[in-house]
């Protein structure tokens, strides 16, 4: 069995995400993920094919937040969490969120870690 971790940093993008009224409108989000994959060898060719495709992660959460708006962070996460076991070779998953600008002096977020 070969383990990779393959990561996604810093992703950002411009959503609906918290419960004040001045967050109703979308607001930047930076997301962290981190995969742990299980392949049951190393990759054999240099080719996509014998590894997971983070395209299908970038590209899923960005439908998420174009879909719909979140109130929590962690519903968030968990969401992004979700899509990451969509595929069956991903055996844990860390997600964090970030909101930059909600204070002028610090940021806030949310992170979790998931196995299965």
């Amino acid at each position: 069995m070969a383990e990779y971790t393959t990561i996604l940093d810093g992703l950002e993008l411009r959503m609906q995400l918290g419960i004040h009224p001045h967050e109703a409108v979308p607001q930047r989000v930076c997301l962290t993920v981190e995969m742990t994959v299980d392949y049951p060898q190393p990759p054999r060719c240099d080719e996509i094919g014998e590894v997971l495709d983070y395209d299908f992660v970038r590209e899923g959460i960005r439908a998420l937040a174009e879909k719909r708006g979140f109130a929590l962070q962690e519903t968030l996460v968990e969401a992004v969490a979700a899509l990451c076991f969509e595929d069956a070779r991903v055996r844990r998953v860390r997600v964090r969120s970030m909101k930059p600008d909600v204070y002028p002096d610090a940021a806030v977020g949310c992170e979790i870690d998931r196995s299965r």
